[in-house]
């Protein structure tokens, strides 16, 4: 058996790896898991990740569940471009240094954004306050603030003249809170100038194609009732 990556694109992390995968050439089965049918919750879902998550990495025998591991598996396992993940120690330790904010800043930000001003009302049926709404919001202005300030700066991308894992990454988080209708690059030319810039060399219709489920998620369908009492836990305590 080859490598099987079980996705949703309707995740941030998901839709990096996917787009990883499919820009360097490595040859994948594609295993969508719907989290919105709660399908990670399922017993099969369980055998393959007992932790009930997207993504996984399975290769042969070999599981992987967490995401920035899986892409740093795949970089070392298949020979991928230089400059996803830097030969120079510095530019490869700015890339560990992003990757190491991310996970408690701009991604739980933007995951937030999403469920509090779409998923939760429209897919879930909860009402999520003003006031609730608004705090995340601004909190997500002061971590793309820090994005600019510390990680881009003046550069092109993140870590340097080229793009790198540490750019795909928070790509994919941003494209979040835009599925939600927050215009996250506007009054931000230097961030939007880098988001022209990533999508250019992700190219436009991998990178179109990848983020076509979270652009469509103002759409959702309200979840089954039955579903909802075991999915809003897990929820709220993802986004908390």
């Amino acid at each position: 058996m080859g490598l099987e990556l079980y996705l949703d694109l309707l995740s941030q992390p998901c839709r990096a790896i996917y787009i990883f995968a499919k820009k360097n050439g490595i040859p994948f089965e594609l295993r969508t898991v719907d989290l919105r049918k709660g399908q990670h919750l399922s017993g099969a879902f369980a055998q393959v990740n007992p932790l009930q998550k997207v993504p996984v990495l399975k290769d042969g025998d070999f599981i992987l569940t967490e995401s920035v591991a899986i892409l740093l598996y795949l970089t070392r396992k298949y020979k991928v471009p230089d400059h996803w993940y830097p030969q120079d120690l510095q530019a490869c330790a700015q890339v560990d240094e992003y990757l190491a904010w991310q996970h408690t800043t701009l991604r739980r930000n933007c995951l937030r954004a999403l469920w509090h001003k779409v998923m939760l009302p429209v897919f879930m049926g909860e009402l999520v306050s003003p006031e609730t709404l608004g705090t995340t919001l601004a909190e997500l202005d002061v971590t793309l603030q820090v994005l600019e300030d510390k990680f881009l700066q003046s550069k092109a991308f993140l870590a340097g003249p080229h793009i790198s894992l540490a750019d795909l990454v928070a790509i994919t988080e941003l494209m979040h809170p835009v599925g939600a209708g927050c215009q996250v690059f506007e009054g931000r030319p230097k961030l939007a100038a880098w988001r022209q810039r990533v999508e250019v060399a992700i190219g436009e219709v991998l990178f179109q194609e990848a983020h076509e489920v979270i652009l469509k998620a103002k759409d959702s369908q309200p979840v089954d009732p039955t579903l909802k009492q075991k999915l809003l836990p897990k929820v709220l305590a993802m986004i908390q």
